[in-house]
């Protein structure tokens, strides 16, 4: 009340001011009689309480100043409402989501109207355009003008395999050289020797690129020493750099093709850049990757009845959510972030990671500062509970299907709870299809991969939780079809931020979320330098609708 009693006397000094210049102006009053009654009413205005001011009693208080009061109090009155209500707020408004043992409650969203959709006002000004040319002529030179023949190991799991072909197709192109069928090649973690045409139809892969590039099944026989491809040094070029521009293939790799008629390239993990190339070239690309590389007719199949099935499981036709969750203990492990768990856990962790990854490890001191400035810039794979709260806040109800791409989980059923009680018709490729069903796809790893990849393509609705070739590959071909299937990105640094707030309510949360990703769910967006084709193919290989 300090600030009230020093700003009733400042109002009582001023309204005794107007009143003596008044009296000093009559000739009516004497000057001893004035000043007996100024000092009279001066010291009885002081005694009285601020709200007295309010009278009408012109002898106590002019109009205007009046008027100021009356403001200045309003004003008070408002703003002192105003804090109460927030700090109300902020003590009686729950965080989040209230948590009960392992399973999150948060309070329902309304469901936006494009909630399963992109709007279609924002869909329709672009058009796919790296189809094949259907006049029928190629500009490929006879088979014996050919510069050479280049051969390529496809590393790691399905998704590099297959961005590595699409760039073995574009370089091979560039060189005007014959490409050999590329061999998929499994590391140590996939332990799978599953073959190109055990996936892919290799025939269609010819045929829809026989005006681009040549391609053959097999080394050619005239070869007799197969074993020195990738064994011996001069049959293999090793100092190819990451990313290297279209220039670097006809200056380094080319004379040596030409040389050695055969020659394998290795690595040949992102060897090929995206700005530094012809335009065309990054067309080509996208004609591999989006209408040469088919999947084999019986995984397109089953594909397409899991897919019937998510979209009949309530006895209606309705849409469905494909999550692609990355929470192995790999991933985990190789974040190097820091996650909720008990002491023991985290000392498992940290055994793991030493063991797998010692030169990043070191002595382990420099790893929690590591782990806070990741999670600030949103380089943190995201929790299933952390999915479940961002999916309530963007308004997918409690009923709404969810097919789960993903590994084994880390932390198993303990960690998937909070996920799996809020969004309970919540399923995998396992429980969608019988053992014997899949019986079949099991003794390749890729075949699985590849059930994963076209249920949650022909999703209404794709949501990644953390970066990978499986999401930007999914992403870019949902943008390739017209951007009208969303494809949710979260923005992980801004969900780091709002979980380690201990003060943010609901309400301020979820107008967060919904803000923030109404341009992160697939639609058009310009490329810019040393973007990422596959994430998104708009310039080089969509036009003008």
């Amino acid at each position: 009340m300090a600030e009230l009693r020093h700003s009733s006397s400042l109002g009582a000094r001023a309204s005794s001011s107007p009143m003596k210049r008044d009296e000093d102006a009559s000739p009516l009053i004497h000057g001893a009689t004035h000043d007996d009654d100024h000092r009279h009413h001066l010291s009885r205005d002081r005694d009285r309480p601020f709200w007295s001011f309010l009278s009408d009693d012109p002898r106590v208080f002019s109009p205007f100043n009046s008027k100021i009061s009356l403001i200045f109090i309003s004003v008070f009155v408002i703003v002192v409402l105003i804090s109460a209500f927030s700090i109300f707020n902020r003590l009686n408004a729950p965080y989040l989501c209230k948590k009960d043992g392992i399973v999150l409650n948060c309070p329902h969203v309304k469901e936006p109207p494009s909630l399963w959709e992109n709007p279609y006002s924002a869909t329709t000004s672009w058009k796919p355009c790296a189809e094949r040319r259907e006049d029928g002529i190629s500009d490929l030179p006879p088979e014996n003008e050919t510069n050479g023949y280049i051969f390529i190991h496809a590393e790691g799991g399905l998704n590099q395999q297959r961005i590595a072909i699409c760039n073995a197709v574009a370089v091979a192109k560039i060189m005007n050289a014959t490409l050999i069928l590329p061999v998929l090649k499994q590391d140590q973690i996939w332990k799978d020797q599953t073959k190109f045409e055990d996936i892919f139809d290799v025939d269609h892969f010819i045929d829809y690129l026989k005006y681009d590039v040549r391609i053959v099944r097999d080394i050619p026989e005239w070869f007799t020493d197969k074993s020195e491809l990738f064994t011996s040094i001069r049959r293999t070029v090793k100092n190819i750099p990451k990313y290297a521009p279209a220039q670097f293939y006809i200056d380094n790799v080319l004379p040596r093709i030409k040389e050695k008629k055969i020659m394998a390239l290795k690595p040949f993990v992102d060897r090929l850049g995206y700005d530094n190339v012809p335009p065309e070239i990054n067309r080509l690309r996208c004609r591999v990757n989006y209408h040469a590389l088919k999947f084999l007719p019986e995984i397109e199949k089953m594909s397409d009845l899991l897919v019937a099935r998510m979209r009949n499981r309530t006895g209606i036709s309705n849409p469905y959510m494909a999550l692609h969750l990355r929470f192995e203990k790999g991933m985990v492990g190789l974040s190097f972030c820091d996650f909720v768990g008990t002491r023991e856990e985290k000392a498992r962790m940290a055994e793991y990671r030493k063991k797998e990854w010692p030169r990043r490890y070191k002595n382990g001191s420099h790893l929690w500062q590591l782990a806070l400035q990741k999670r600030k810039e949103g380089r943190c794979p995201l929790e299933p509970g952390e999915v479940a709260v961002i999916l309530r806040a963007m308004g997918y109800p409690k009923g709404t299907q969810i097919y789960v791409a993903s590994g084994q989980v880390y932390g198993g059923q303990n960690r998937m709870a909070p996920l799996k009680n809020m969004f309970p018709s919540l399923v995998t490729k396992e429980e969608l299809a019988t053992k014997e069903e899949l019986d079949g796809f099991r003794k390749h790893v890729t075949s699985l991969a590849a059930l994963d990849f076209l249920v949650c393509l022909k999703s209404d609705v794709f949501v990644m939780t953390h970066g990978g070739n499986f999401a930007k590959l999914i992403i870019g071909a949902r943008r390739y079809m017209g951007h009208r299937h969303k494809s949710v990105k979260p923005d992980k640094g801004l969900m780091s931020k709002s979980f380690g707030d201990p003060y943010i309510g609901w309400a301020t949360f979820v107008e967060d979320v919904v803000v923030t990703h109404q341009t992160r769910t697939g639609l058009p967006e310009e490329t810019f330098p040393n973007y990422d084709l596959w994430e998104n193919p708009l310039t080089p290989c969509m036009c003008r609708a």
